[in-house]
């Protein structure tokens, strides 16, 4: 498989396309905010037709699962869920499945001048290339 990996303001999915807004920052902050990761997965011929799992991580960097308090309780940041394509009958035989993901999220709870890294895992599987490491802003002198 092959992802391409986007940081967004928001981003959502109509009609199989990605619609994004205030897409390819790297850098946040430093007051929350609400931000998206935008994926468009190009799923292999041979690999149609199959459930495919998917996870999605914030890591600090460190490497460290990023926490967050929750109504049960302190839990890592991260989404998982579940895709499947069928191979079209107008395409080559051969060609790739695209399948456009949008996860949004509210503000989180990130500290100030630090590095982050959503990292990607599908079927258990992750790459070098399927990370987006941003950071956020540290507050500037005389602003509390």
């Amino acid at each position: 498989m092959r992802v391409t990996m986007l940081l967004c303001d928001s981003a959502q999915v109509a009609e199989g396309k990605l619609f994004i807004l205030g897409g390819g920052w790297s850098l946040i902050g430093p007051a929350p905010m609400p931000s998206a990761v935008a994926l468009k997965i190009d799923v292999d011929w041979t690999e149609a037709d199959q459930v495919h799992h998917w996870e999605l991580y914030l890591l600090d960097e460190d490497g460290a699962p990023v926490m967050a308090e929750t109504p049960e309780g302190t839990q890592s940041i991260e989404v998982r869920g579940d895709f499947e394509v069928a191979r079209p009958e107008s395409i080559p035989a051969g060609s790739p499945i695209d399948v456009a993901l949008a996860i949004n999220f509210g503000p989180l709870p990130l500290e100030l001048g630090k590095r982050y890294n959503w990292r990607l895992v599908i079927d258990g599987e992750s790459r070098p290339d399927w990370n987006l490491a941003f950071s956020t802003r540290a507050l500037e002198e005389g602003n509390d």
